[in-house]
């Protein structure tokens, strides 16, 4: 590439080396050429500018005498220096060092996407109190590889490393519908299922699919921002519905479903984040009763199902729908790892036809090969004895958290204990959550504030707090640091 960005001209009254030494102090400047590149040997610069090697060694040790390149025996020249220490004088614009502009030479409507701060992959040494992740140290990740590996070595898996249908692979969704239907009393068929990268992804598609600027929908408050986020993204209206210890208040909802068109009721039945409390029966018929009624679509999202610690799981509203009302939403993050963006849409085929056609537009396909080896993963059980095994470390670990809680936060806080989910909703008393946070940080612990729970209105003060993924030292240093800082 360096030899295509230099110029010799052989009728110029400058010597050549200088040339090569200026052209290349040229690139530095711009910043063609990074701090740190190493250069092409004299050897193959000159065969490749068709000049005298030692032409090159001249430029070289010119460019080594103006400090702008470092000559390492044994190992070649590189790039030493920022320019602009260079320039006692004042360097014109076009001779400052290049870098891509802030701002585009293009207008868009920056206002028409939601600012979203994630925060990135948290810094080694930090503890981390997320609100409700599965301890990623107990992924069977090992298996998943060993699987990917012998699927990837038979000669009929290597149409799957070309491009194929967006829906996934049939593998998967032969795989999960089996299992949906064994676990969860769905009564469904792969053309049912539509494997996305996550829950949100499927939440995304599904809401893109049936609302329109301006339309109603109701969540559950306090509740899970990446939804709301997403609703408001659409320019859709967000209604707030009560929360309480039985769920969802469907007495509200029935209201509002009279007075509005309402499009959409985005509901967490089981395992509700962030509270965790479930929806009780008689409300889930109700809402089901009310959907039929008004034609409304009732996206589930089930993002932690097998989660459940206080007997058998509740079955979801889907198993419950005869009309084709809900939409069912569920992802393998929670029982494997975040980073592995599998999950799903249950709806009927119509519906699930129809948000292909738009993932195909978002993203053309799923990973295949991954796909076909998580299918694998169920077919030999490994899956569900995996979530079988974390379901009973994760009990162990909730039980040990909340006698933490208790008896070294005591008063400063209230909670009550999860009967799922990954985490425990706790209330801070008397302490702003944004300061505990920021003095937490201090002494080694990441967590949120809770103000994406928040509303308009509402203040919680409240944060969901993970413990599926601290073991029993980490969570006794996180609310000792918590302890000290209340």
């Amino acid at each position: 590439m360096i030899d295509r960005t230099i110029t010799i001209d052989t009728a110029s009254p400058t010597p050549v080396y200088l040339q090569v030494a200026n052209a290349i102090i040229h690139h530095i400047r711009q910043g063609t050429y990074r701090k740190g590149l190493r250069l092409p040997g004299s050897r193959q610069l000159a065969g490749r500018l068709k000049i005298n090697r030692e032409t090159v060694i001249a430029a070289y040790r010119e460019l080594d005498a103006q400090g702008w390149v470092e000559i390492l025996p044994q190992k070649g020249v590189f790039v030493k220096v920022d320019p602009l220490s260079f320039s006692p004088k004042k360097i014109d614009g076009s001779s400052l060092l290049f870098r891509l502009p802030e701002k585009p030479g293009f207008y868009y409507d920056e206002k028409k996407i939601l600012p979203f701060y994630a925060p990135d992959f948290p810094p080694s040494g930090k503890l981390v109190l997320n609100d409700g992740f599965p301890d990623v140290r107990l992924a069977p990740v090992e298996d998943l590889i060993s699987s990917i590996r012998s699927l990837a070595r038979l000669p009929l898996n290597k149409k799957y490393l070309t491009y194929g249908g967006a829906q996934g692979t049939l593998f998967l969704r032969e795989a999960l519908a089996v299992f949906l239907t064994d676990t969860r009393g769905l009564s469904i068929t792969p053309d049912n299922i539509l494997i996305t990268r996550g829950a949100q992804m499927g939440i995304y598609l599904t809401s893109s699919i049936l609302l329109e600027s301006g339309e109603e929908v109701i969540v559950g408050t306090p509740g899970y921002a990446g939804a709301r986020r997403t609703f408001r993204q659409l320019g859709a209206k967000i209604n707030y519905a009560p929360m309480d210890d039985e769920g969802m208040d469907i007495g509200w909802v029935e209201q509002q479903c009279k007075k509005k068109i309402i499009r959409i009721v985005y509901v967490i039945p089981h395992h509700h984040h962030p509270t965790t409390v479930t929806l009780t029966p008689d409300r889930r018929l109700r809402l089901l009763e009310l959907a039929a009624k008004y034609k409304f679509a009732i996206v589930e999202d089930d993002y932690d199902y097998d989660f459940h610690y206080a007997g058998n799981p509740m079955m979801p509203m889907a198993s419950l729908d005869r009309n084709g009302n809900v939409v069912y939403i569920g992802a393998l993050t929670k029982s494997l790892a975040p980073a592995i963006r599998v999950g799903f849409i249950v709806a009927p085929e119509q519906f699930i036809r129809t948000a292909t056609w738009l993932r195909r537009s978002v993203d053309t396909q799923g990973d295949s090969l991954i796909e076909n080896a998580i299918a694998q993963l169920y077919r030999e059980g490994v899956i569900p004895r995996h979530i079988k095994k974390s379901v009973k470390l994760y009990k162990e670990r909730r039980d040990y958290f909340c006698r933490l809680l208790a008896s070294e936060l005591g008063d400063r806080i209230s909670f009550r204990v999860p009967d799922g989910g990954m985490s425990v909703w706790t209330n801070f008393k008397n302490h702003p959550l944004p300061l505990v946070v920021a003095k937490a940080l201090k002494k080694g612990l990441i967590m949120s504030d809770g103000t994406d729970y928040d509303t308009e209105k509402i203040k919680y003060n409240s944060v969901g707090m993970g413990f599926a993924s601290l073991n029993f030292k980490e969570q006794e240093k996180a609310v000792e640091i918590l302890k000290s800082v209340l």
